[in-house]
């Protein structure tokens, strides 16, 4: 079967870096092609130019033959192209019925129908088996059900070519399985599917086919998934093998450094109560919706406290955000987009703006640029963070990327004793991953205490020297890391879990 969507000799540049560089790839229609690539690879750039958010300098595509020319979201959508990026797009004081039917709802003399706009949705989403509320606002949804709707805006406009971008990111167990049945039966359907994903489980249940890219070039091509290993498809994306990406190794864990005593929050009804030790790594396991993130909040000061109290090497510690930074006690959130970065700012900016109270002039309230632009010099190359420069815009940055800037931010501080990271490794390829693991681990061997928190149990598993696993808000067991094996995990996430 002849190729439905072409990308010919695509390139892109932006100040300082080249994104593309002749891009070819054919998609033929009944099949998952897999993209794959490192963090800054090209992947997004190129969903960008498809999704008619950017314009290629070079090259063309092409959908049945035909040149597209795109000069926006809209013009893909009317051309049956839907890409679903990872950073979501929707409204969040509209309803999950007007965000899905945007300049769609139906309309009779003028007026908007929205009782038979409901009624109709509702038929649509039953019959792709997806349960939504139609009511609900989409700022008081987790991120994992506006991803869901942001899938589901895409099928609803029976698109041609549907790309996904870090689909199953922020998807509990339940919403990825229906994903996963949709995606087969837009296969039998013949649509195009491009299918952009870290995991591997999914590459390679769900794919027919893949194209690596590294450093904007296609540097591999597999026509039959199927017959190529992962570590095969693994040194065709960073060049290089990674055996063991955890890297974990014993080291001395000391005193008790972090105590939760019954710690409660509006959103976390159930009392929290654990310990961290100094050089320890806490791993944090549940089902979306368990309220591992709820817990990280309320400990953080995000979400305010109902009841409980802290104690950070025997000291007392207000659960309250400027209290805990000036304490030592710092959290990478689990939406890089909405609590982490700070858009519009540089690299530099985002990197040194908690630092900035630490020392310079007048008491601390300023500090030199040249000081801060040597810090921030520094943490990208620690980190290997790529960028054009520390001036560069924050959310121009891969998710990895931004991950990474996070992480110099809190490395910044001068007395950082705990450190929380939720998701730390959502949407980041392989060799980045490989990257923060050893972070962590460097950091604990310092006598940091890090509580991890992962939807990824294979991660926990793979870093953590204990584990706590969450369900329905409460806390529900405790496992050594010579007992944390998947079985038992998931016999505490699911009481009536089977064994594998």
């Amino acid at each position: 079967m002849s190729a439905l969507l072409e990308f010919r000799g695509i390139s892109k540049s932006f100040p300082g870096v080249r994104a593309l560089a002749g891009v070819d790839l054919q998609l033929r229609p009944g099949r998952v092609h897999a993209l794959m690539g490192e963090n800054g690879a090209g992947k997004s750039t190129l969903l960008k130019i498809l999704s008619g958010d950017l314009a290629p300098d070079g090259g063309e595509l092409r959908l049945g033959g035909q040149v597209l020319r795109l000069g926006s979201a809209a013009d893909a959508l009317e051309r049956g192209i839907a890409v679903i990026h990872q950073e979501l797009q929707y409204v969040p004081e509209m309803s999950v019925l007007e965000n899905l039917l945007l300049g769609r709802m139906p309309s009779r003399w003028g007026f908007v129908q929205p009782a038979r706009a409901a009624a109709e949705l509702s038929q649509r989403l039953q019959a792709m088996g997806i349960t939504l509320d139609l009511n609900a606002k989409l700022r008081d949804l987790s991120t994992g059900q506006r991803q869901m709707v942001e899938i589901c805006k895409a099928l609803l406009r029976e698109a041609q070519v549907i790309a996904l971008d870090e689909p199953t990111s922020s998807l509990s167990h339940r919403e990825a399985d229906q994903l996963f049945r949709l995606v087969c039966e837009l296969r039998e359907a013949g649509k195009v599917l491009i299918y952009v994903s870290h995991r591997m489980d999914e590459i390679f249940s769900l794919c027919d086919s893949a194209s690596v890219l590294r450093d904007g070039r296609v540097v591999a091509e597999f026509e039959r998934l199927a017959q190529v290993s992962r570590a095969d498809l693994v040194h065709a994306m960073v060049g290089r093998e990674i055996d063991d990406v955890y890297g974990w190794r014993p080291r001395a864990i000391g005193a008790v450094r972090l105590e939760v005593q019954g710690l409660c929050s509006a959103r976390l009804p159930q009392p929290a109560t654990f310990a961290l030790r100094r050089g320890e790594i806490l791993g944090f396991f549940g089902l979306v919706g368990a309220g591992r993130s709820e817990l990280m909040r309320a400990i953080f000061g995000a979400d305010a406290a109902t009841a409980g109290s802290l104690r950070l090497d025997g000291q007392a510690l207000r659960p309250e955000i400027g209290a805990c930074i000036r304490a030592g006690l710092m959290l990478c959130p689990e939406d890089r987009k909405e609590d982490g970065i700070i858009t519009g700012r540089s690299v530099e900016e985002n990197i040194n703006i908690s630092c900035r109270r630490q020392g310079g002039w007048l008491g601390g309230f300023i500090t030199a640029p040249s000081q801060e632009r040597a810090l921030a010099q520094g943490f990208i190359q620690r980190l290997a963070i790529r960028t054009t420069g520390p001036q560069q815009e924050v959310q121009r940055l891969s998710g990895g990327n931004q991950q990474k800037v996070i992480l110099a931010r809190w490395l910044a501080e001068r007395d950082l004793r705990v450190l929380i990271i939720d998701e730390p490794t959502r949407g980041i390829d392989v060799g980045a991953k490989r990257e923060i693991y050893e972070l962590l681990q460097e950091l604990a061997e310092s006598g940091v205490g890090i509580i991890m928190v992962s939807s990824e149990l294979s991660e926990v598993l793979g870093l953590a020297d204990r584990v706590l696993v969450m369900r329905e808000g409460a806390i529900v067991g405790e496992l050594a890391r010579a007992e944390a094996s998947e079985t038992a995990v998931l016999q505490l996430a699911f009481p009536d879990a089977q064994a594998a």
